[in-house]
């Protein structure tokens, strides 16, 4: 079950969290040319959500300079329903 979308998010963005969590394997840790490579979307499409995901505290870099992202705790909570959409909705960080 795919927890709910915030009325911010799309399914790019959803797909995005779920690629780093790595069906519940050990997580990874990708640029955004990577899980564009491992998905159905475009790389420019994956870097504008992946500035939203951090942006809302879902995703963070794991390498800065090298913009390399992984989930954040905040990230696993949501995918695995501890935090609500509704708590995303206005807390642009």
């Amino acid at each position: 079950m795919h927890p709910r979308l915030a009325s911010w998010m799309t399914p790019a963005d959803r797909a995005i969290l779920e690629r780093l969590e790595n069906d519940d394997r050990d997580e990874l840790v990708l640029t955004p040319a990577l899980i564009a490579a491992n998905s159905d979307y475009a790389r420019t499409t994956v870097r504008e959500h992946l500035g939203q995901l951090l942006g809302h505290g879902l995703v963070e870099y794991y390498d800065e300079d090298r913009t390399i992202y992984q989930l954040s705790e905040r990230g696993r909570d949501y995918l695995v329903g501890e935090l609500d959409a509704s708590e995303l909705e206005s807390d642009e960080e």
